[in-house]
């Protein structure tokens, strides 16, 4: 095994810092391929681990609006409008996500009932067995849902 590879699984950081040095001298042959190829993969589902990191949040601050609203507060309001900006945010940055969004807002829903429940006390029965907004009120920063 490599110094390099050796680096990658004990001090990652150490290891980025090296294999971008590699880089910029042109040192190909002392990386290695899969294990760069393999990160580089990672950043790209970074990005859509973000926005979905980001639904679940909004979609339980909608749901907590929507089904609790003697509760509705300022910081509600903004959470949604904070989520909602990050997300437009990494949608601009990184668009190859936005295919994935119909899917990342599917699997975020469940993780958002959850959460909500949590916050609110109320039962996840109580919410929708699915996602309740389109995909355009999701990210709509006029809509809120109505009680």
């Amino acid at each position: 095994m490599s110094a390099l590879s050796e680096l990658y699984k004990t001090d990652f950081r150490a290891w980025t810092l090296k294999a971008a040095e590699l880089l910029r001298q042109h040192q190909f042959d002392q990386l290695n391929i899969e294990e760069l190829a393999e990160e580089l993969e990672d950043l790209g589902d970074k990005e859509r681990k973000e926005v979905e990191n980001r639904l679940v949040v909004l979609l339980a601050h909608l749901l907590k609006w929507q089904f609790q609203p003697t509760h509705r507060s300022s910081s509600w309001r903004g959470s949604i409008n904070e989520q909602r900006k990050q997300i437009l945010r990494q949608l601009k940055f990184s668009p190859s996500v936005k295919p994935h969004l119909p899917a990342a807002i599917a699997d975020a829903y469940s993780d958002a009932v959850e959460l909500a429940a949590d916050d609110t006390g109320l039962s996840e029965q109580t919410f929708p067995a699915q996602v309740p907004y389109s995909q355009e009120q999701i990210l709509d920063k006029t809509y809120y849902p109505a009680p």
